[in-house]
């Protein structure tokens, strides 16, 4: 039986990140409200853990984005398909990453996907011509690493 998965990332500011990367996949930032809101009636959690922002109450920790055409649970918001969890974690990033995305524009439009993605945040750090691949290595706005092909 195939198991469901997300990928989870440690980072500083999880709100900062899932816009950045929303906007860079073309994903949606999980809007997990009515959980915040129904937890907090029952008084399971209290303002500490939980932020209003866009509007609504969101885990201050803890935001994830999903592909737009994927499945999500009806009153969670949580999505049931292709997931990036950021969570905050208080220790900041060291060293070269040991899992990174790799975002697949084509050769056609690799340049100009590049200089979108600087536009929104983020930052060259190589581009890398080999045989049989010709990438960008960049970094997102909290050094996470990444390449787009």
């Amino acid at each position: 039986m195939a198991l469901d998965w997300k990928v989870v990332i440690d980072c500083a500011d999880p709100h900062a990140q899932t816009a950045f990367w929303a906007q860079a996949l073309g994903y949606e930032v999980e809007d997990n409200s009515a959980l915040v809101e129904q937890l907090a009636a029952q008084g399971a959690i209290g303002p500490d853990v939980w932020v209003e922002t866009g509007g609504r109450k969101a885990f201050r920790d803890l935001v994830a984005v999903r592909h737009p055409d994927d499945p999500v649970q009806p009153f969670t918001g949580v999505g049931l398909g292709r997931r990036l969890l950021f969570q905050r974690v208080p220790e900041p990033k060291q060293g070269k990453n040991r899992l990174h995305l790799d975002l697949h524009a084509g050769p056609e439009r690799r340049d100009d996907e590049v200089k979108r993605l600087e536009a929104l945040g983020a930052t060259i750090l190589r581009e890398v011509q080999e045989p049989g691949s010709h990438h960008v290595v960049l970094a997102d706005p909290e050094g996470n690493e990444f390449c787009v092909q």
